[in-house]
């Protein structure tokens, strides 16, 4: 059963539909999910997912101060404990919400370990809370996905590496995140290459690159089939995010 905690939201109930003339801060004024809009329903047309990294994870920083978010669920430590009492609040948040859907990065529902296995095994513990709550509330996940970008081993990329050691940690990595996203009942899986690709045309070879990229696509497609994973995988370009120099020229 799951675990039963204090509630995060008490003074929050679930925002509901209250018409464009509505004066509460907190509650819907043109989106009302039963509503049909030829024959489908705005809930089937507006499939709206919470993502873990901006709504649980940003501590709202720029790069002149430190972070401002107030969330005094959070012991601001990287346990596993910690980490699963915020994924029991991020369900609390989204079913008050009313959100069909979530998305995550492996390293957003659980911290990462002092090796591989460490962070697969944190990554189950926390994922036996989000099933228990996908179950408790029918909150479903969208899709799941590995962040390759904020650990200083891809400082050069992941797929798109100098090092092959890099790529294959890498490569591990989207393993587990593509099973877990399976056994979550993801409906899809996301890359986002972040950091892949060149720092300088000085000391790049783009077609090694772009052979190395293809390759790991390739791989993670073979995984899938492997595993039996249905659901569907999605490549998102970002131009200039985190970095702009190749697009500048």
């Amino acid at each position: 059963m799951p675990k039963k905690t204090k509630e995060a939201f008490p003074k929050i109930k679930k925002i509901a539909y209250e018409g464009p003339d509505s004066k509460n801060p907190l509650a819907f004024k043109y989106y009302n999910e039963d509503e049909k809009v030829e024959g489908k329903s705005m809930k089937d047309h507006l499939r709206f997912s919470v993502v873990y990294w901006h709504t649980f994870r940003n501590p709202l920083a720029d790069p002149f101060g430190v972070g401002t978010a107030l969330r005094p669920w959070d012991d601001g430590t990287d346990s596993v404990k910690n980490a699963q009492n915020r994924a029991r609040v991020a369900f609390e948040f989204m079913e008050k919400l009313g959100a069909p859907y979530y998305a995550f990065h492996d390293r957003d529902v659980a911290p990462e370990g002092a090796s591989l296995a460490a962070s697969n095994k944190n990554l189950d513990a926390v994922a036996k809370v989000l099933k228990e709550e996908q179950r408790r509330t029918g909150i479903k996940l969208l899709w799941g996905t590995a962040c390759l970008f904020s650990h200083p081993r891809y400082m050069h990329g992941a797929a798109t590496s100098c090092n092959a050691d890099v790529f294959a940690y890498a490569a591990a990595q989207v393993k587990k995140a593509i099973e877990v996203t399976k056994s979550l009942g993801g409906e899809g899986y996301t890359f986002w290459g972040g950091r892949e690709g060149y720092s300088t045309l000085w000391n790049t070879q783009l077609k090694r690159e772009m052979d190395h990229l293809a390759a790991f696509l390739h791989m993670a497609v073979d995984h899938k089939k492997k595993i039996g994973f249905k659901g569907q995988f999605y490549i998102e370009p970002k131009p200039k995010e985190p970095t702009k120099h190749q697009y500048d020229s």
